[in-house]
């Protein structure tokens, strides 16, 4: 279906063409006539399925040039680089409707601060905020909370996941009753139906099942034991010398330091980002990785959703994600637009049952890819872990995917909206 069918206010389309979109995803397909309509929305989909454009462009085209000289939208998301991310699309968005956006986020400097505090006193009508910093804002009279009236959480499980629930009840409590609330959420869990329950008001539902990895994207595993891992990684990334763009996951910040200094003994430059780096270092860290400056990145899941960079050859989950549809996020950084990539995971013996439960969601056994021989053997793959699924296989094969057996196996910025890449 078309943007076009689907009733966006025609500065909306325009806009929309010159950045070269023309078909609505699934998830805006539903989300959209809904939200125009009025309803409350609750919608399940990950990462990488356009959610933001489902939400933010029936908003805008029920804003477009009709702007009250005051905050109406307040979007919730979890990350500093989620809310400048939607702030950016916001922009191009509503390139020809008069609206306006503004991010709010902690970790900034004092410029940073004075242009958020300047942004919420003067009614800019899209708030895209971090719970945490806008609460800050609350503190101290700025936001006029009165006004919204479209309440957005964006990436609301993972918000919860890392402690926002008081944070953003505490929001809410401050917003009008009437409003319009919207929910997305990559993932379902207990918590998030019953904040819904809560904030909600008979919400219309959708989910979009999770999909599976792109099939651009080559999926292979090594079983190693922890100390094998470093020197793995290292030999991974010295024998792919034309691999311009690489992205390396760790589950933990503790790790991320000692990676990149692995990486660097072996005259491999690598920069690292997380959640301890300040906002204007993680900053410049991603612009250097987008404009292939730097060639590895080491992160945590800060950025496995919701941070769109394309181009990259090569993910590598030094760690096992401890949710099987974070893989899932990880991977899908790779081979995006139809291009290709390749998807390498460590499994060390205590992350066994975790990768059978990501083969199972993703309906596939991964490659199990023999160690170099001078590195020794790994650990053997523990099939008492596996869980009951529709697929077979057994030890032994190693081309046909099968596993088992040895270790061995802007308007702001001037001229027209970007157009699509």
């Amino acid at each position: 279906m078309t943007f076009k069918e689907l009733g966006l206010e025609e500065t909306i389309l325009e806009a929309l063409g010159h950045m070269g979109f023309e078909k609505a995803t699934p998830i805006q397909e539903q989300a959209i006539p809904k939200i125009l309509n009025g309803k409350d929305l609750l919608a399940c989909a990950q990462t990488g399925t356009g959610k933001t454009g489902a939400f933010i462009l029936p908003v805008i085209s029920m804003l477009a040039n009709k702007s009250e000289g005051k905050t109406v939208v307040l979007v919730l998301v979890p990350t500093r680089e989620l809310a400048i991310q939607i702030d950016q699309q916001i922009q191009g968005f509503s390139y020809y409707a008069n609206v306006e956006s503004a991010a709010v986020y902690g970790g900034g400097d004092g410029h940073d601060w004075e242009a958020q505090r300047r942004a919420l006193k003067n009614g800019t009508e899209i708030i895209v905020a971090t719970p945490g910093k806008l609460i800050s804002f609350m503190a101290n009279g700025v936001f006029p909370s009165e006004t919204i009236k479209y309440l957005i959480l964006d990436e609301a499980d993972r918000m919860l996941d890392i402690g926002f629930y008081e944070d953003i009840t505490g929001i809410i409590k401050k917003l009008p009753a009437e409003r319009q609330t919207l929910m997305f959420s990559a993932t379902m869990p207990n918590k998030i139906k019953q904040l819904s329950r809560e904030i909600l008001t008979d919400p219309d539902e959708i989910s979009i099942a999770i999909s599976k990895p792109a099939a651009g994207v080559l999926q292979a595993s090594y079983l190693v034991f922890e100390n094998q891992k470093a020197e793995l990684l290292t030999r991974l990334i010295a024998d792919k010398p034309n691999y311009k763009s690489i992205l390396i996951f760790s589950s933990t910040k503790k790790k991320i330091s000692t990676i990149v200094s692995a990486l660097r003994k072996k005259k491999i430059p690598a920069e690292a980002i997380s959640s301890d780096l300040e906002q204007k270092d993680r900053e410049l860290v991603l612009r250097g990785f987008r404009s292939k400056r730097v060639r590895v990145l080491v992160a945590t899941d800060v950025i496995s959703r919701g941070i769109d960079i394309k181009d990259i050859n090569l993910v590598i989950n030094y760690d096992v994600p401890n949710d099987a549809e974070d893989y899932v996020h990880r991977i899908g950084r790779t081979a995006r637009a139809d291009t290709t990539g390749v998807a390498i995971t460590l499994i060390n013996e205590d992350d066994m049952r975790k990768f059978s439960d990501i083969e199972t969601l993703i309906e596939k056994e991964v490659v199990k890819i023999k160690l170099p021989p001078e590195m020794g053997d790994g650990p053997e793959w523990n099939t008492s872990f596996r869980k009951k699924s529709n697929f077979r296989g057994r030890g032994g094969g190693r081309s046909n995917g099968r596993s088992g057996g040895r270790s061995g196996g802007s308007k702001r910025n001037g001229g027209r909206p970007p157009k699509r890449r």
